[in-house]
């Protein structure tokens, strides 16, 4: 039997949080650098066993669901009307303050919600998943011309390698640098489909709206100046987009698409195709159910430090599923390199002291910190 239920990592959720100080720098395991040179596709293709090494869930957790949400917890993850949230001359309608109380509310308990009425197309957001679904779906010779290595990040394979003890992911995914435009490593972006840059432009710039707006109203939310998180993110703000394919899973009760973690960015914008994705709250996962064509945007540990606290950085992580594959196209925002962050002076006060210092570049921090299983968001408390 290839599964040693003696040998599963404990509850996938509980990310240690004391290792302040150590180094994280340790080499990955050789097996699961091994592993990582097949993709996951190949192994469903090839009718391949789970290898132990993809092993993230344990008795306990197991009991929540298959992945298709039906014994999950009732997702409350809150709706947001952007298009309500656009219409922002003063003086503001009463509907306008709802909505904005509303998106206040959602990302200081959830850190997250589901956006509507955002102004990008259905028929775009379908067209940016055909594009994706087509290029996981070519031959596996063509979708290794874009391979990333297998230490690296942008290019076309898995996660890069874990370190030692850390169980592997259930997918493959496309990653690419998108902005500063300077900054794109062509070589990674496929020739194949032949629509897949001028789709992935195209969906940037519309993507460049909605986050605009959207960072305006979580500052007037918390009554600060619209601009502010917009000059902390930077003129040359980065912007990263990951396309991820989830194969069908034979043991979904044992191994995840996705590992439980929280985002080292400033925020995230998620179109998925199906449930699968998961928020970790109140000791519980629920699943982040499927409304045609909305985004869900969640919020990530540099959008915590930025609001002193008040907005969270949830826990995530992605179901397998043994019916049916999965496809999610993630588009990150991170402040521009080098660019020092702190809370809002606005929201640190008397009641509320500063929880964290000023800190540049913290991706690089969190995702070592990671790739060890742990968060890495102690590290910037004062």
């Amino acid at each position: 039997m290839i599964f040693d239920r003696h040998e599963i990592h404990k509850k996938s959720y509980k990310m240690n949080e004391n290792m302040v100080g150590v180094s994280v720098l340790a080499a990955p395991a050789p097996a699961a650098k091994a592993l990582l040179a097949k993709r996951v596709q190949e192994m469903v293709l090839y009718g391949d066993e789970p290898p132990a090494l993809y092993i993230s869930r344990d008795d306990h957790d197991a009991t929540d669901g298959d992945g298709d949400g039906g014994d999950d917890f009732s997702s409350p993850v809150p709706i947001v009307d952007i298009g309500i949230l656009s219409c922002s001359e003063e003086p503001f309608t009463k509907e306008y303050e709802e909505e904005l109380l509303k998106l206040n509310s959602a990302l200081h308990t959830w850190g997250c919600f589901q956006a509507i009425e955002h102004g990008i197309s259905s028929s775009f957001l379908d067209e940016i998943r055909k594009v994706a679904r087509e290029f996981f779906e070519q031959p596996m010779e063509e979708k290794n011309k874009y391979s990333k290595t297998v230490a690296g990040f942008e290019g076309y394979g898995a996660n890069p390698v874990p370190e030692q003890g850390q169980p592997l992911d259930w997918s493959d995914r496309l990653f690419l640098d998108v902005c500063p435009p300077n900054q794109r490593k062509l070589q990674f972006w496929p020739q194949t489909p032949t629509s897949f840059s001028d789709v992935l432009s195209e969906y940037t710039e519309k993507m460049k709206i909605v986050t605009e707006l959207t960072s305006k109203a979580m500052a007037k939310s918390l009554n600060l100046e619209e601009n502010c998180f917009l000059k902390q993110f930077g003129k040359r703000l980065i912007v990263q987009a990951r396309f991820n394919y989830y194969s069908k899973c034979r043991r979904p009760d044992l191994i995840l698409g996705l590992k439980p973690h929280t985002d080292g960015s400033g925020y995230a914008v998620i179109l998925q195709d199906e449930v699968g994705l998961q928020v970790f709250s109140n000791e519980k996962w629920y699943t982040v159910p499927k409304i045609p064509h909305a985004l869900l945007i969640l919020l990530g540990d540099q959008m915590e430090i930025m609001t002193n606290g008040v907005f969270k950085s949830p826990v995530h992580r992605v179901l397998s599923n043994s019916e049916r594959d999965r496809i999610s196209i993630v588009m990150f925002y991170t402040p521009e390199k080098g660019k020092e962050i702190g809370p809002e002076d606005g929201l640190v006060d008397e009641e509320r002291p500063r929880l964290f210092k000023k800190v540049k570049d913290y991706a690089d921090t969190h995702w070592e910190y990671n790739r060890r299983g742990m968060k890495a968001l102690h590290t910037a408390h004062v």
